[in-house]
């Protein structure tokens, strides 16, 4: 009997996959003002609070990131400007961490992509501020050793989907709605 059971755990593992839990991370992201320059944005910072991926064999078929948005930071400034832009991107007027403190990511497919570097897919529901939206990023994925790396390409969200609005007179005149994110991540 304890073979039979043992069987059917091992058996439905196998078809459900094996959660690997992240150990590093680096999710870098950019906001813009007027316009998407260089010259006119800001980026940085927030760190993954925990997450797993999951394989089916060697392949990535789903997982979940929780972000600690407390932790979000503008890494382009310093001092008392890189305290002002952080005291901005956590209160009202853009994420209100005291309110939200985590954002999540829970991978829904991985498909082949026709990029040569980033030959995968990743689609999944991005959840900011209590609102979730599906998104879709070029990402580049090995499995070796037990070991899962999912490296982003720089992609786009629309942050007005989520409700991260400016707060001001202006509104929104000063900020464009994309963010842009690079994410990286090694689980095992």
């Amino acid at each position: 009997m304890k073979k039979i059971l043992l069987l059917a755990v091992l058996a439905g593992g196998l078809a459900f996959g094996q959660s690997k839990k992240v150990v590093a991370s680096d999710v870098h992201w950019w906001g813009y003002k007027v316009a998407k320059s260089e010259a006119s944005s800001h980026d940085g910072t927030v760190k993954v609070k925990s997450g797993d991926l999951v394989m089916k064999g060697n392949k990535l078929v789903g997982g979940n990131f929780v972000l600690d948005m407390t932790t979000i930071n503008s890494t382009d400034l310093s001092g008392e400007y890189q305290g002002k832009l952080n005291g901005h991107l956590k209160n009202g007027d853009f994420f209100e961490v005291e309110k939200f403190p985590t954002a999540s990511f829970k991978i829904t497919s991985v498909k082949p992509n026709s990029d040569k570097i980033y030959s995968s897919l990743v689609t999944g529901n991005l959840t900011v501020k209590g609102k979730t939206n599906a998104i879709s990023f070029p990402a580049k994925i090995s499995y070796s050793k037990g070991v899962v790396s999912l490296v982003s390409n720089k992609f786009s969200f629309d942050r007005q989907k989520f409700d991260v609005a400016y707060k001001s007179t202006m509104q929104d005149v000063f900020v464009k709605d994309d963010i842009d994110m690079l994410v990286k991540v090694t689980a095992k």
